[in-house]
């Protein structure tokens, strides 16, 4: 791993780290919420230059975050927390396609 790509990780998990309970349940109040808070930091992702796997890395974070420390509250995200439960560090090309997802 490279030093960007461990920069990218730590600077994802401190985030979530210092964000409010309040903020965290209004992000996952719904779906559509969700798709809207990953999609706005992958485009500030993209305005600093991160790539593609870069991007992945920090989704894969995120959810590694939420599948440890959240409870879904909805179906969409009780689906990807089992999908994230399941899969193993190969697997998880879930990050992926949210990454795609939302950004389109």
């Amino acid at each position: 791993m490279n030093n960007n790509t461990e920069t990218v990780e730590n600077k994802v998990e401190d985030k979530l780290n210092e964000m409010s309970q309040e903020k965290k349940d209004n992000i996952l109040s719904s779906f559509n919420e969700f798709k809207s808070y990953l999609g706005d930091k992958v485009t500030k992702g993209e305005k600093l230059g991160l790539n593609d796997n870069q991007l992945a890395l920090a989704a894969k974070k995120i959810a590694d975050y939420l599948a440890t420390h959240e409870e879904p509250q909805n179906e969409e995200q009780y689906l990807l927390h089992e999908l994230w439960k399941v899969g193993n560090e190969e697997e998880h090309h879930l990050a992926h396609m949210l990454v795609k997802l939302v950004k389109e």
